[in-house]
């Protein structure tokens, strides 16, 4: 399970690191508190930022229920695809909106087979 907590936790750092570019966007394109748009610049980073709060509200869960029924170290495995995929996302959208498909892509499949692997696998121990 150490894997899947050092998965977790490296998500929840990529995520205040998102956070940090917000926080620099909103300086750097004088986006005063507390508005959430102003410049497609800032407009990018807070988005990224917001929907990968989105993404992690299922992303964790499922994650530790895949370990705890499935397998933990398939979850890591599965868990460092969707890190890499918000990374992918990330740069994708920061660099032009349309090409945030692939990173958004490499995060739901894996967001998908944690959760249903997550349900089957809790379900299957009732029986």
């Amino acid at each position: 399970m150490a894997w899947v907590t050092i998965v977790a936790l490296v998500a929840l750092i990529e995520y205040m690191f998102f956070g940090l570019q917000v926080g620099r966007a909103r300086g750097q394109y004088n986006i005063e508190a507390p508005a959430t748009t102003g410049h497609p610049m800032f407009d990018r980073a807070f988005r990224i930022h917001q929907n990968t709060l989105e993404q992690l509200i299922v992303f964790l869960p499922a994650l530790f229920a895949f370990a705890e029924y499935v397998h933990p170290l398939w979850a890591a495995g599965i868990g460092l695809v969707f890190v890499v995929g918000r990374a992918v996302y990330a740069a994708g959208y920061q660099a032009e909106p349309k090409k945030r498909g692939i990173g958004m892509m490499l995060s739901f499949i894996p967001n998908t087979v944690l959760l249903l692997g997550g349900v089957i696998g809790a379900a299957m121990k009732l029986f």
